[in-house]
């Protein structure tokens, strides 16, 4: 009786050790999905922030440069958009702003709201690409992708020295610190893809 459960258990062993050793032998893709990633980071400023927002959809960018940067500018929309909401929610709470960094935390909320425009610009012009305006869209998206950069570097100045309290202080510069280290990426990222030497087919 002893020796037939062992050798059911051997075999039940054995039959999940070759599903494994299968699954790992089938999806050889999957490792070159996420070296791309890793390799196209490694030209970003933050790469560790750059690897961990865009490995998570490998399998959809495969070893798309096209796919990666509207990747990447999708993840960095979303962030821009979810901090804009954070900061709106923070100005409307009370007592949370004092009254002499109201100001400042308004134009901050105004000038993220032009980075949120010029992103999703970005984005709409890169699904439009073609051969025939490759570079002209490249360079308008490009010149968007640098002007956000540009407004959340000046929302984080203009902060700077402002009176907060320590939490609201610490939520926002590091709410707005991610989205210009991803814009940052973005852009790299974007830069990477229009340095390619023949336009993509459309």
């Amino acid at each position: 009786m002893e020796g037939s459960f062992l050798r059911h258990a051997l075999v039940a062993l054995l039959i999940i050790l070759l599903q494994f050793s299968t699954n790992l032998a089938s999806n050889p893709s999957d490792n070159s999905n996420i070296e791309y990633i890793r390799t196209s980071c490694s030209g970003t400023i933050y790469r560790r922030l750059c690897y961990r927002s865009l490995s998570v959809y490998a399998a959809k960018i495969k070893s798309n440069p096209k796919t990666l940067a509207n990747t990447a500018l999708n993840i960095t929309l979303k962030a821009t958009k979810s901090t804009s909401r954070m900061m709106v929610k923070m100005s409307r709470f009370p007592g949370m702003i004092p009254k002499e960094t109201a100001g400042a935390v308004a134009d901050c909320i105004e000038v993220i709201g032009d980075s949120i425009d010029e992103l999703q610009d970005s984005m709409d012009e890169l699904g439009h690409i073609r051969n025939s305006n490759f570079w002209l869209t490249m360079g308008d998206v490009q010149t968007w992708v640098s002007a956000a950069l540009t407004d959340e570097d000046t929302c984080v100045d203009g902060l700077q020295g402002r009176p907060l309290n320590g939490y609201t202080k610490t939520m926002i510069r590091r709410h707005i610190l991610k989205v210009a280290h991803l814009t940052s990426n973005a852009l790299a990222l974007i830069n990477s893809y229009a340095a390619g030497s023949n336009p993509p087919s459309p």
